[in-house]
């Protein structure tokens, strides 16, 4: 796995992540809607963590610069 998310992807990535994490442990979220942006917040915290994206893998795209 060859990493491809610049520093500024991650930290973005990381950010959002914990925003909804935020707002799901303060009882913002709720429903369904707690469930689904949940699972986005852990992909997106693990992607950011391991700097490598599956989706930008598929398509090709790298913002980290080599």
């Amino acid at each position: 796995m060859k990493q491809n998310m610049s520093s500024l992807d991650r930290i973005i990535r990381l950010a959002v992540a914990v925003v909804i994490a935020i707002l799901y442990f303060t009882g913002t979220l709720t429903g369904w809607v707690a469930i689904v942006l949940g699972i986005v917040a852990v992909i997106l915290a693990l992607t950011s963590i391991l700097g490598f994206c599956p989706l930008y893998g598929l398509l090709g795209i790298s913002t980290k610069k080599s």
